[in-house]
C-alpha cells in the first residue's frame, strides 16, 4: 500500500512504527515463544479467558505488528490472518514465521480498508493495534464487515480513565484530571509524531451498537501486586493498582 493511499494519521503512524521496527525485532523471538498475555502488565489470556477455544476459528488480527498474537492463535489451532500497515513490522513477522516454521497470511493494509471478503472471520482481535492507532469510526465498521454473524470482536486500549489524567507519554499520570471527557477522540503527543484515538465510554457503546455489535464485557485491568513500572510511563504501577490503565472490550456481532 503506497503512502498516497493512506490517511494522514496512518502515514504518520506507519513512519512512527517503522522507526520502532528494530526495537520490536529484538523482542519478537521472545514474544513469539511466550504464551499470550494482555497489555503492559502481561496478564495471561489463560487467566482472563476472553478468547475461549479458538481451534478451528478464522481470526483476523488488526494491527498485528510482529504478529505474536497470530502466532499463538495458529499454534492453538486457529486460522489467523495478520493485518498491519507497516511493512517493516511485517518483515519481522515473516522472519519469525521462517524461524518458527509457522505459516499464516500477512496482509499489508490499514485496518480501515482490509482487502479481504466480507463475512470471512469468526473473531477479530486487536491488542494495541488498530484499537488505538486507527480511527475507530473507520476500523470498527471494517471489523463488522469482516466478521460473520455471531462473530466476536475483542480489543485492548488504554483506559478512557487513564487518558483523562495525562497529557504527556513521558510524564506518568497524576491524581488530577487534566483533559476534558466530552469530545475525546484524537490524541497527539509532544514527544513523537504518532496519532492515537480514544473515545468516551458512552461513545464506544454507541459506536459498537451502531455497527451491529452487542457489548458482552468490559474488562478493566489492574496492575498485579508487585508489578514494576511499565516501559511506557503513561502510568506507574502504583497508579494502576488503584485505577484501570487498560481495558479490554468484548463484543459480538448480532446474528
Amino acid at each position: 500500500m503506497s503512502s498516497s493511499e493512506l490517511s494522514e494519521h496512518a502515514r504518520r503512524n506507519r513512519a512512527y512504527w517503522t522507526g520502532l521496527a528494530g526495537e520490536y525485532a529484538e523482542r519478537a523471538r521472545s514474544a513469539w515463544s511466550s504464551e499470550p498475555s494482555w497489555g503492559v502488565w502481561s496478564i495471561p489470556e489463560g487467566e482472563l479467558g476472553l478468547l475461549g477455544d479458538v481451534s478451528g476459528k478464522d481470526v483476523v488480527e488488526l494491527g498485528c505488528g510482529t504478529a505474536y498474537w497470530s502466532a499463538w492463535l495458529a499454534r492453538a489451532g486457529a486460522r489467523p490472518v495478520g493485518v498491519d500497515v507497516t511493512p517493516a513490522q511485517l518483515d519481522t513477522a515473516r522472519a519469525m514465521q521462517r524461524d518458527f516454521r509457522l505459516e499464516f497470511p500477512l496482509v499489508e493494509a490499514s485496518a480501515k480498508d482490509v482487502p479481504l471478503p466480507p463475512g470471512t472471520f469468526d473473531l477479530a482481535l486487536s491488542e494495541y493495534g488498530a484499537s488505538i492507532w486507527c480511527d475507530p469510526y473507520r476500523w470498527i465498521s471494517e471489523a463488522a464487515r469482516l466478521l460473520r454473524p455471531g462473530g466476536e470482536l475483542v480489543f485492548l486500549v488504554n483506559s478512557t480513565i487513564a487518558m483523562l489524567f495525562t497529557t504527556d507519554e513521558e510524564v506518568p499520570a497524576g491524581t488530577e484530571l487534566v483533559r476534558d471527557y466530552f469530545g475525546m477522540y484524537r490524541f497527539e503527543w509532544p514527544d513523537d509524531d504518532s496519532v492515537e484515538f480514544h473515545l468516551p465510554y458512552g461513545e464506544w457503546i454507541r459506536l459498537l451498537r451502531s455497527h451491529g455489535f452487542e457489548v458482552e464485557a468490559l474488562v478493566e485491568l489492574q496492575a498485579p501486586e508487585g508489578a514494576a513500572d511499565p516501559r511506557n510511563l503513561l502510568v506507574t504501577a502504583e497508579w494502576a493498582r488503584r485505577r484501570p490503565a487498560e481495558e479490554i472490550w468484548k463484543a459480538r456481532k448480532r446474528a
